[in-house]
This record gives C-alpha cells, structure tokens and sequence, in this order.
C-alpha cells in the first residue's frame, strides 16, 4: 500500500523518502443541511442539503539511517508536502480514483526511536469527491492503467462516448451528477452542420438551444457553462442552459441536425 502523489506536475514516491504508508483513509462526507424556522411553525423548512469539504488522513512511519539523518529526513518530508497549490493523491489500492487536496493542519513526528517516527498528516479536499483516472474519452479497458474494479462501469462494448445519431444514451458510472454549475467539468464537442441546433437531455430535463448555424468543418462546444463555436463565445445566441449528467443512463436527444455530424462527451466520473 502507499500513495501516488502528484505535486506541481511532479509524480513523488513518497518511499523514496523512507516514508512507509500505515493507514490512509476518508472521513465521511459532512451533510451543511439549510433548515429554515417560521415563527408560529412546528420544526423547520429544509431548503435543501450540501456537502463540505472532505477531510483524509495518512499515518506514515519513516526511519532514517541515525539520528542526524533522521532529521535531515524530517525537513525533506516538510518540505514534500508543502505546497500553495493542490496536490493529486491516488491511493494504490483504488488506483483509478484520484483526490484533489492540501495538507490542512501542522504535523510533528511521533518519535519512536532516536532514528525513527511515526506522522500523522491531515488532508482537505475542497471538493469532496474523488475524480477517476481516465476521462470518457480514453480507452475503456483495464489495460489503460486508468480504470479499476467497483468503479461503476459496464463492458467496454455497452458505453461509447462518440454518437453520429440523434438518439443515443450516456453512462455515468460514478454516483455523483456532473453538475457543470458547480464547476464540475464537461466538454460536449458537436462537430457537423446544423440549423437552430438543440440537445436534449431527456433524463434531466434540461436543454441547450442555439439559434445560429453551422457548416460541416465547424465545432459547436458546451464547454461546462460555456458555448462555444470554433472557439468564440456564442452564448447570446443560445437559451443560456446548460446539460448535466446524473449517475447512470441519461438519455440524449438532438435536433436541427445536418448531414454526418459526431458528437463527444468527456468527463471524469465522480465518486462519494
């Protein structure tokens, strides 16, 4: 067991430290539930339930070669998970979910011998939910290095994530919606001719309209709340929506379509 951890576009070992991974785990998710109370009411109103940040935790025991190198050690290790900007961990028994977080309180050794120690260092994750790997647009297969099992996915032969239909379904095999107003992304790339182009999904109700047009080498994009043609905004000429993805099938309908188009979905499935 030990952790894959990615820092300023840099992958560490952190064994390469003499740091041996003890125990890493997730806290629960913390339920912010907005209750609002009405004078003269028994109880109260839910206005609806949030979740906030997550918090992880590592126990590491580390030796070093004696007892200077051991503090040598120490300042290396301190200076490891420094950082302004989030790191990435996977933890090498779900290596295909990925975490997004910061160290979020001091640590000091536990000393157990003059040469070795034992540290317990805290994570937040300001999103608390875990990420896969791999996107939807990558090889869905084991042999990626990008997948594991219990992710929520079905055979590669039942998901496809490039369509050249106007009907066609969508597979979101985390447990978590991708939510583009939450900053959760999602690139939908149509690429074809159209006339007042619309996409439909039927699953969450919600629609993208654009009153314009497209020729064939043009690329209309839902880039999370963003629409796009050829890389200009054209959002003043769509009905300002937008499309999201809850776990599981999602039904998609497109029309104002011409001729051969395709279009994709790419994004990470999400996990509590």
């Amino acid at each position: 067991m030990h952790l894959i951890i990615t820092k300023n576009g840099e992958t560490i070992d952190h064994r390469n430290f003499g740091l041996r991974l003890l125990s890493f785990r997730k806290d629960s998710l913390t339920h912010r539930t907005d209750l609002q109370e009405i004078d003269g009411r028994d109880g109260s109103i839910d206005m609806g339930t949030t979740f906030d940040v997550r918090k992880l935790t590592a126990v590491f025991l580390f030796k070093g070669v004696d007892h200077l190198d051991y503090h040598l050690l120490l300042d290396e290790i301190y200076d490891l998970f420094a950082t302004k900007s989030e790191m990435e961990i996977i933890d090498s028994r779900q290596p295909g979910k990925v975490w997004s977080l910061k160290v979020s309180s001091t640590y000091e050794p536990e000393d157990i011998t003059p040469r070795s120690g034992k540290l317990t260092v805290e994570f937040t994750a300001a999103f608390p939910f875990a990420a896969s790997l791999g996107s939807t647009l990558d090889p869905l297969t084991f042999s990626s290095d990008k997948w594991q099992v219990a992710q929520g996915m079905l055979p590669s032969d039942d998901l496809s994530y490039r369509h050249k239909t106007n009907r066609f379904r969508i597979y979101n095999a985390g447990n978590v919606t991708i939510d583009p107003s939450e900053d959760v992304p999602l690139d939908i790339v149509y690429k074809g001719a159209s006339t007042n182009f619309k996409i439909v999904n039927k699953t969450t109700n919600q629609t993208v309209s654009y009153s314009g047009s497209s020729v064939s080498t043009d690329m209309l994009k839902l880039e999370g709340l963003r629409h796009l043609k050829n890389g200009t905004s054209i959002y003043a000429n769509t009905n300002r929506g937008y499309i999201s993805l809850a776990p599981g099938w999602n039904e998609i309908e497109l029309s104002g379509t011409t001729g051969r188009f395709e279009i994709s979905f790419d994004f990470h499935y999400l996990y509590k």
